[in-house]
């Protein structure tokens, strides 16, 4: 085997034998990431960061030609709103963050840190569609969510990440699949 072919078998071992190992070391020696001291969360570095700026600008110009604005949710969410959605409930309990002190003092209802916002969507939908003469409403969300995962991969996975939310409401169904 030639010396080449060597060094090319040694650099493939380490992903062979531990995959997940060999790509949080990817990307905590290119610079990526870093740990934080909050278990399980990531703090994105410049070279990481810039990943993200360049996915949130491309993918931004392709969401607004197609006439999707964006929009802003709150990060909490009312126990009693997400409550609303049994399937949101059921799916995010065991990863679900709770707030229930603002202040010092004891909320009157515990919130929940945003683990998604489709039950946010929802609600606002409810409050700002009036007709079909409304429609359609074609928004963006760019924002972090926070579940409490057990296991924790940079870019991937980790208690607070960054990513998109599209949600959309249209009068038709072929006009939502369009």
């Amino acid at each position: 085997m030639s010396e080449q072919k060597k060094k090319l078998v040694e650099a493939i071992t380490p992903i062979n034998e531990d995959f997940a190992q060999w790509y949080t070391d990817v990307c905590l020696k290119a610079e990526l990431v870093d740990y934080s001291t909050v278990k399980g969360c990531m703090i994105l570095r410049p070279y990481g960061y810039a990943i993200w700026e360049n996915i949130q600008h491309i993918l931004d110009g392709m969401f607004k030609a197609t006439g999707h604005e964006n929009v802003a949710m709150p990060l909490f969410i009312p126990e009693s709103l997400l409550q609303k959605e049994k399937d949101h409930v059921e799916g995010f309990a065991p990863e679900v963050a709770w707030v229930t002190h603002g202040g010092g003092e004891q909320l009157e209802e515990r919130m929940c840190v945003r683990p998604t916002s489709e039950t946010l969507f929802c609600d606002h939908f409810a409050h700002v569609l009036h007709s079909w003469r409304d429609l359609p409403m074609k928004y963006n969300q760019w924002c972090s969510v926070v579940r409490w995962e057990k296991t924790t991969r940079p870019f991937l996975r980790s208690r607070e990440f960054w990513w998109q939310e599209g949600h959309t409401i249209h009068e038709t169904a072929a006009e939502a699949i369009a």
